[in-house]
């Protein structure tokens, strides 16, 4: 995965986690628009998020951070 995408899913991890505390859950999309701007992009994180680490649709968002840091 990309630096920068990384970068922005740790961003969004910790400001779900500061608005709505440790227990907040989240899935992919949070990382994205309501609009489908970077299919490719988000095809990436599907990816990573479904075929390799098989999440659930919804997960905390501290275990995802914990993931990418």
């Amino acid at each position: 995965m990309q630096d920068k995408l990384k970068q922005k899913i740790i961003s969004v991890c910790d400001n779900k986690i500061a608005k709505k505390g440790d227990n907040v859950g989240l899935s992919f999309y949070a990382f994205f628009a309501n609009k489908n701007d970077d299919p490719e992009l988000l095809m990436e994180v599907a990816q990573w998020w479904i075929m390799t680490h098989k999440l659930d649709h919804f997960e905390k968002a501290l275990k995802i951070k914990k993931m990418l840091t």
